[in-house]
């Protein structure tokens, strides 16, 4: 490999030929502040529009100053990154970036956590001078039933554009107008609502401004709280557990759960239960699902489509609906975990409580933006009355959490409710890529042979591989797996489906990069893998330390179809736990 040789800041560093200013003085320890650049490694994504020119450097021999995130190294080249020049001419950017921005700190979602705000403070900004000549853009905000888009907070960095057309390959948002009007926004209809955006809420994860946010549904939990007539119940979804610590100074994979459970009984929940129950239940339902497709088809039936696709994931769903419409008989029928869940509370729980389902409020505790959308469906309600009336991400979570001033950190271990408490390993491997399939197997693998399923770990189905593919032997019987993550992803595999190439028997995709564990609603990572890497192994630790890991062999799930259901896939459990799509998705008017 090529390398060249130049000075920064009187140091003399070595790096490859192409290597950009910006990383060749991180090399050297040397940070050059900006807020437009992002770098997500695995990805093999960079967003370095060198737009904020907050980056700017000296360079020897030339004139003007050069943005450093897009700038490559050259030979003999001389640095300098901290000169009086360098840092006049970012405060005086910085100062025109905040001219246009909104004052509304004190009441801005990410107060506290935002880049501007904290890059502005680096800067030592007090005032900003003209201020009161400068002509500030018209209130523009787009609702939708996740997002709120501030366009007044856009500072055009494009991390979202990058995250919603590269990575994802959803195309919602680009760059539009110039000037103080100047905005990333949804192409043609200038609204998330109407636009193809899924909801996963990545676009959120990189904003370094208040310019995207997830709808709070915290208020209403509150109201709901504080209404004595009702009695409120709590879901909370595998990855939850596996990062809410980090937002109390806690180690990234540092499991949380008895502690979660114990704050959210502080809240004043009536009862608390885990996702991972009604993971389980899919696991049975999508399960026997796909044998029934699987032999028909082994038996010669054309009307058995194959592959079949898992449908636990809304961003994933709303994608498909989207895009790929013509496909939308291949996925599986079985609802999410959120929306089994609420099916079961708000009828075979609320029997047992002698709670009319009106007066229960069923919420859900979820790592991702889209299930704010999923849970406001339409066909997810009876007589207009929701199966989950509210959804609140992780962050939202912690955040809750702190007012209430509960010190997590010191906080019991507390024990979920019975009887939808009870979980099984398969169902708390939901939360990262490759969970689903691997929990499918471990039951599929002995309904359909009748034989015991001796090997439990499926180490071929897991990674951060963006693509992956493995054979399974199914007691002489191979299947073939497909697992896919982001969205841009999960297009390759569709492609190949709609054009009858796809030699895969099931699909899991999960929209976001490195499944649910870094959903939208996350603790933000800023596209550090090793976060990633860190949930992963937090959740497959705490499969390993369940007494049971089928789900079918979880004694609340044989009670359930005992008592209620019948069996897997009866008429009643269809009715209940398996939905259609839409050949365009759903558009829900959110009034403000």
């Amino acid at each position: 490999m090529e390398t060249i040789k130049l000075t920064i800041d009187t140091k003399e560093v070595e790096v490859p030929k192409g290597t950009t200013i910006n990383k060749a003085a991180k090399k050297l320890g040397i940070d050059i502040p900006t807020l437009c650049y992002m770098e997500l490694k695995d990805m093999n994504i960079e967003n370095k529009p060198g737009g904020c020119r907050l980056c700017v450097v000296e360079v020897q021999k030339r004139r003007n100053l050069a943005p450093s995130c897009s700038t490559n190294c050259e030979e003999g080249m001389v640095i300098l990154t901290h000169t009086p020049r360098v840092l006049n001419a970012r405060r005086t950017v910085m100062e025109f970036i905040l001219s246009d921005h909104p004052k509304d700190c004190l009441v801005c979602p990410k107060s506290g956590n935002c880049e501007l705000q904290s890059m502005a403070h680096r800067l030592g900004i007090r005032d900003i001078p003209g201020q009161e000549y400068a002509e500030m853009s018209t209130y523009r905000k787009d609702f939708s039933p996740s997002i709120i888009r501030d366009l007044d907070k856009c500072i055009m960095c494009r991390r979202c554009e990058t995250m919603c057309n590269t990575v994802q390959t959803v195309g919602a948002l680009s760059a539009v107008n110039r000037g103080f009007m100047a905005a990333v926004a949804p192409a043609f209809e200038q609204n998330l609502e109407f636009s193809t955006c899924t909801y996963c809420g990545q676009c959120v994860a990189v904003c370094p401004t208040g310019a995207l946010t997830e709808v709070n549904h915290v208020p209403n939990v509150l109201r709901a709280l504080a209404d004595p007539t009702k009695t409120v119940i709590v879901q909370t979804a595998p990855a939850v557990r596996a990062a809410l610590g980090e937002m109390f100074g806690m180690k990234p994979g540092t499991l949380v759960t008895g502690k979660m459970v114990t704050a959210l009984r502080s809240l004043g929940f009536n009862y608390i239960f885990d996702t991972d129950f009604a993971a389980d239940l899919t696991i049975m339902e999508e399960g026997t699902e796909f044998l029934d497709r699987l032999n028909r088809h082994l038996k010669g039936d054309k009307t058995a489509r194959m592959p079949i696709l898992t449908s636990c994931c809304p961003g994933w769903v709303n994608f498909f609906e989207e895009y790929f419409p013509d496909l939308k008989d291949v996925p599986s029928t079985s609802k999410s975990p959120q929306q089994m869940f609420g099916a079961i509370a708000k009828t075979y729980f609320a029997d047992k409580i002698k709670v009319d389902r009106k007066d229960l409020v069923v919420v859900s505790i979820m790592p991702c933006l889209a299930k704010k959308y999923e849970c406001q469906r339409e066909e997810f309600s009876t007589d207009g009355n929701r199966d989950v009336d509210f959804s609140i991400s992780t962050r939202e979570l912690g955040e809750f959490i702190k007012q209430a001033n509960i010190d997590l950190n010191n906080l019991e271990e507390g024990e979920f409710d019975d009887p939808m408490g009870e979980s099984t390993g398969a169902g708390v491997i939901f939360g990262t890529t490759g969970g689903v399939i691997e929990a499918a197997v471990r039951t599929a693998y002995e309904l359909q042979t009748g034989k015991k399923l001796e090997r439990l770990d499926f180490t071929e189905l897991r990674g951060l591989k963006g693509v992956r593919s493995a054979t399974i032997d199914f007691d002489g019987l191979p299947i073939n797996i497909g697992i896919a993550h982001g969205l841009g992803n999960a297009r390759k595999l569709l492609d190949d489906v709609r054009a009858g190439k796809s030699q895969f028997h099931a699909i899991e995709v999960m929209a976001c990069p490195g499944g649910c564990i870094g959903g939208g609603g996350q603790p933000l990572h800023h596209g550090n893998s090793e976060i990633i890497k860190a949930r992963a192994a937090a959740i497959y630790a705490e499969d390993k330390s369940k007494p049971l890991r089928k789900s079918h062999e979880n004694p609340f799930i044989i009670k359930l179809y005992k008592e209620f259901l019948d069996k897997p896939n009866s008429e009643k459990a269809h009715h209940l736990l398996h939905t259609k799509y839409f050949d365009k998705k759903k558009k829900i008017i959110v009034k403000q």
